[in-house]
């Protein structure tokens, strides 16, 4: 029994703010994810949603630069097989309180789900470089990297003239938009110094890279292509989910083998999915 003269009241200020959010983004028209309409876009703090072919896919935030964040899913959409960047659009909203505290992002993700999928928040969209002990894991059938792969014939302008293969690698990994991930030890460091290569004035495209440098290295390197990025190593090892790899065989000829591209059901792993937190975009965090 309750006294006429009290009462109950809860205050949930975390709903509040979802829907406060909601109702700001609710009007907002996508544009373009363009360079041209991101050049319009202040280096300011927020949240936004990514649209694919019409439906919201995607909610992230940005705790310093929603330009910069926004930039980097440009960059990475462009060298994706199977998806057109320009059926891409963004609505984005500028939030000046602390965003790390209030996490938005994930506020928008649950309630936009009452109703939505938001499919890219929990298929590996945002993925950090899974490291090296994860390389050889079978990806998931449902993962973003299964869906739409790396673009190997995305195109790279190199320094013409023979050069060392460093300089090679480094301006590859600085021109590709996925990860391009290799042997750092000193002795690999040595061997990329100590070999030179001379590559063309013109475009040349990811196979054609890895092909010429796995031709300049000494017998047993590999370079692999997962469905997410590029690795290189040491080593004559088969990876279930890659597109494919280069190696350098014991007579000296290059071997490109079409990889298995075996992929598992179930959904991606809870602690690799990605759920707009992050303000680095995984796949330019560059280890070399």
């Amino acid at each position: 029994m309750t006294d006429h003269w009290t009462a109950e009241f809860r205050l949930s200020i975390t709903r509040a703010l979802a829907d406060q959010l909601e109702t700001t983004l609710r009007p907002l028209k996508p544009a373009p994810l363009t360079t041209t309409h991101l050049s319009r876009v202040l280096g300011r703090p927020g949240v936004y949603t990514l649209f694919f072919n019409g439906q919201r896919v995607y909610v992230g935030k940005a705790a310093s630069s929603l330009q910069d964040r926004l930039t980097q899913h440009l960059r990475k959409l462009s060298g994706r097989s199977g998806l057109d960047p320009a059926a891409v659009g963004f609505v984005c909203v500028y939030v000046d309180e602390d965003l790390d505290a209030a996490a938005p992002e994930k506020l928008l993700i649950k309630k936009y789900r009452e109703h939505d999928s938001i499919p890219w928040n929990t298929n590996g969209f945002g993925n950090k470089d899974p490291g090296r002990n994860r390389d050889t894991s079978v990806v998931k059938a449902v993962h973003f990297d299964a869906t739409y792969p790396i673009d190997l014939d995305y195109r790279c302008r190199l320094h013409p003239g023979s050069q060392p293969l460093t300089a090679i690698l480094d301006s590859a990994k600085g021109q590709l938009p996925y990860l391009l991930r290799f042997d750092s030890s000193a002795g690999a460091r040595k061997t990329y110094r100590d070999t030179s290569l001379t590559p063309s004035d013109q475009p040349m495209n990811a196979r054609n890279l890895a092909h010429q440098v796995i031709a300049a290295l000494p017998v047993g390197w590999q370079l692999t292509a997962l469905p997410g990025y590029l690795i290189m190593y040491q080593e004559r090892r088969r990876y279930d989910s890659a597109l494919g790899w280069w190696r350098r065989e014991s007579d000296g000829q290059v071997l490109y083998a079409p990889g298995p591209r075996q992929f598992a059901a179930g959904r991606v792993d809870a602690d690799a999915a990605d759920e707009g937190t992050t303000e680095a975009d995984p796949l330019f965090e560059l280890d070399a």
